[in-house]
């Protein structure tokens, strides 16, 4: 029986739900048709170079899941090659648990969002750390100034984008600057166009 990327998260139990519930035909088509991707495109990287946040998926050894969320300056995760992502890992509230849990369970999912244009990328992978400043230090962005304890390096092992159903818009603080002032731009130029006019009567 031939094996896909998409097994990773389509398990036996999963493709019977999908039978029972009527989608496992058309996931059986995607499939056959190569599954999802393994490999991080140019589309992918572009994406993962405009987010400010992710959410780390990880599951101690017995299993018990773990989300943190993770943000930074745009583009703070970064591509390394195109089987690899990493980032660099500053000091926290201190718990390690997505590093203790990475030490006995390799195991890594990435949730990436993007609200404003409703989009969420879905990234599996295997993940490690490397207590190396160094490589920690290159992994930081322009204008950063804390330094790292660590770097974390995901090898990816599949990759998906959801539909956008259900995903609410929000924006950042400086997405809705922004917005603001490509609306109020024009009116500005208006106003200084009337008082010019006004100021030659």
């Amino acid at each position: 029986m031939p094996t896909y990327s998409s097994d990773i998260a389509f398990s036996p139990a999963v493709k019977r739900l999908q039978e029972i519930r009527g989608s496992r035909q058309g996931y059986a088509k995607m499939e056959e048709g190569g599954g999802w991707q393994t490999t991080v495109s140019a589309d992918l990287a572009g994406f993962i170079g405009t987010r400010d946040s992710f959410y780390l998926g990880t599951a101690s050894a017995d299993g018990q899941p773990y989300i943190q969320h993770r943000g930074g300056p745009r583009g703070f995760l970064k591509v390394i090659n195109e089987t690899t992502l990493g980032f660099a890992d500053y000091r926290g509230n201190r718990q390690y648990i997505s590093a203790g849990n990475l030490s006995e369970n390799n195991k890594a999912y990435l949730f990436l969002m993007d609200y404003p244009n409703r989009r969420r990328v879905k990234i599996w992978g295997r993940a490690r750390i490397v207590e190396d400043p160094e490589q920690a230090a290159g992994l930081v962005g322009p204008g950063g100034s804390a330094v790292p304890e660590r770097a974390i390096l995901i090898d990816v092992s599949a990759w998906d984008v959801n539909c956008p159903q259900h995903i609410t818009p929000r924006f950042t603080q400086a997405e809705v600057e922004a917005e603001v002032e490509a609306q109020v731009a024009p009116l500005k130029q208006r106003i200084a166009e009337l008082e010019s006019r006004l100021s030659i009567a």
